[in-house]
């Protein structure tokens, strides 16, 4: 087939949403699609997208809806015809997709670890008792909780610039942050921690940029395909089936990651009780084919351990 390349006259549309870690994840994908078949950066199109999880910032994500408040709008319009392929966090990404969209690209994945961030504080074991702890997210909230019972955790939503700016205003001692959006934004001056994932196992696909299309657009599947990233479709294929098994959203405290050794996969999961007073964790290794399936299997082990009503747990 012979591909109808974009041009400046007709740019391919790339939407996104507008924070300075999504503008450069866009970019980035405008990038590899350049290099790939050679195109300036003029035959393509950046769409920012306000999402309803961009606007609405004064309330925890459980709250307003989960995952989907960062993917709707610009999904919607993909769906129109508006945009040609959207970008995504795909940690942000929930596991299925509307009716006539596809996600099976991926690019290659960054630092998949969290980072503690503090201008004060090396790690945390060295947080003095009662000190106060700001994230929005509820795994690593779990996560904390789970191994510093006396730390306070407060809400600290908005994107990594806001994040960083509540740090500095004093509202806590210190928050998380992934190494991967620090990276992309070349924030080499943060004051920063990696934290090692046998420490805090990360959010399920956190690091990896995923890239979506209409299922009907040839043309945009086979640009795609040449900037796709097998190694991180494999490891995806197993954190998301087990996400899915698990029927994960913003309201669970889940966490995975699976990585690609000797010619196999490892992958380790995690489930808490938003309070972080009960974790389960679990690990399954074996042929990169059987990466779907492992998943589902690790999630199902999980949930038996832990049994019924596990997430529907929400403390006093």
């Amino acid at each position: 087939m012979t591909l109808d390349l974009p041009t400046p006259d007709k740019p391919l549309k790339i939407g996104t949403r507008g924070s300075p870690l999504a503008l450069a994840q866009a970019h980035e994908t405008r990038r590899r699609l350049g290099a790939a078949f050679d195109l300036p950066n003029a035959a393509f199109e950046i769409v920012v997208i306000k999402t309803t999880g961009d606007r609405i910032l004064d309330r925890p994500l459980k709250e307003i809806g989960g995952k989907g408040l960062f993917t709707r709008e610009i999904e919607e319009q993909l769906l129109a015809g508006d945009i040609d392929i959207a970008v995504h966090s795909m940690k942000d990404m929930p596991v299925l997709q509307p009716g006539g969209l596809l996600l099976d690209c991926y690019l290659p994945r960054e630092d998949v670890r969290d980072a503690f961030i503090s201008p004060d504080f090396a790690s945390i074991r060295d947080l003095p008792k009662g000190a106060t702890v700001g994230t929005s997210s509820l795994r690593r909230r779990a996560q904390l909780m789970n191994r510093r019972r006396d730390l306070t955790v407060v809400e600290f939503r908005g994107n990594l610039q806001t994040r960083l700016k509540k740090l500095q205003d004093g509202v806590a001692s210190c928050t998380f942050l992934a190494m991967a959006g620090l990276n992309r934004l070349g924030m080499d001056d943060v004051p920063k921690t990696p934290i090692e994932t046998t420490d805090m196992l990360p959010a399920v696909a956190q690091g990896a940029i995923g890239i979506e299309r209409r299922a009907d657009d040839p043309r945009t599947e086979a640009m795609l395909d040449a900037i796709h990233d097998t190694p991180t479709g494999h490891r995806l294929a197993a954190e998301r089936a087990f996400l899915a098994e698990l029927d994960g959203s913003c309201e669970t405290p889940i966490a995975g990651l699976a990585e690609l050794q000797g010619g196999g996969l490892f992958l380790r999961g995690e489930i808490l009780r938003p309070d972080g007073s009960a974790a389960f964790s679990g690990e399954r290794q074996g042929p990169i084919s059987d990466a779907a399936e492992m998943g589902v299997s690790l999630a199902r082990e999980l949930l038996s351990a832990a049994g019924p009503g596990f997430f529907d747990w929400h403390g006093t």
